[in-house]
């Protein structure tokens, strides 16, 4: 199995499930994020659970600790392999999040979005480059003791050397060629592997082909073999 996780970036849960049934035994698990779980709710997660792949609800909490531990607690029974903080929060946010989650839950932070490049950046008052800021969240990130991190492959193999345990979820990925869409720092699956992602975040050159799981099959034939073979324990 290979370390692919499927953005199923569509509020239809028709649609969803259908693609999540296509995908089992291709991939590690799909992706739920906001435009998903606001229009469905946690009846729309529970119903493409039952296509049985590991769900990441990608919901980037972002609140004060006490109002992110309830709201992690509330969608506990939900059971997801992983779940998403932002960094941005705290410490004491992080550490909440991880408290409040399913033992089997990987709570991991977002770092700084592959949407962002160091303008947008600088707009919102912060000083220094993408990975100037990544580094700071990951090592906020790691003292908080959750699990791992959000990142672009751009800053992934520095911030692996630094917390070699921990667990690297990278989106952004794009495939030689693909259309990068709204993303500005993006790598190729192979790439982001190779420099140590734990999980690979890929929806439209997968959800967008004429057949998904030929597109995973492609893209998997570039993954360096252990990869490939090994995948993720979700």
């Amino acid at each position: 199995m290979n370390p692919i996780f499927v953005a199923l970036d569509t509020a239809d849960v028709h649609h969803a499930a259908g693609l999540a049934r296509s995908l089992r035994g291709h991939v590690a698990g799909v992706k739920l994020g906001l435009e998903f779980f606001c229009a469905n709710g946690e009846e729309g997660v529970l119903h493409i659970a039952e296509g049985e792949l590991p769900i990441f609800l990608d919901l980037k909490f972002h609140d004060i600790p006490n109002t992110v531990g309830r709201a992690v607690a509330g969608i506990a029974h939900l059971e997801p392999a992983i779940l998403t903080v932002h960094a941005a929060g705290g410490r004491e946010m992080m550490a909440a999040a991880k408290a409040a989650a399913p033992p089997r839950t990987r709570v991991v932070a977002v770092t700084v979005l592959t949407s962002l490049d160091e303008a947008d950046l600088a707009a919102t008052g912060i000083v220094g480059s993408p990975s100037d800021q990544a580094r700071r969240l990951a090592d906020l990130a790691h003292e908080a003791g959750i699990d791992g991190i959000v990142c672009s492959g751009a800053e992934l193999a520095a911030l692996r050397a630094s917390w070699p345990d921990g667990f690297f979820v990278v989106p952004g990925v794009r495939p030689e060629g693909a259309d990068v869409a709204d993303q500005k720092r993006i790598v190729t699956p192979a790439k982001a592997v190779a420099d140590g992602a734990s999980a690979l975040v890929i929806g439209l050159p997968i959800t967008g082909a004429a057949d998904p799981v030929q597109a995973i099959s492609d893209i998997a034939a570039t993954l360096p073999p252990r990869a490939a073979e090994a995948g993720v324990k979700a």
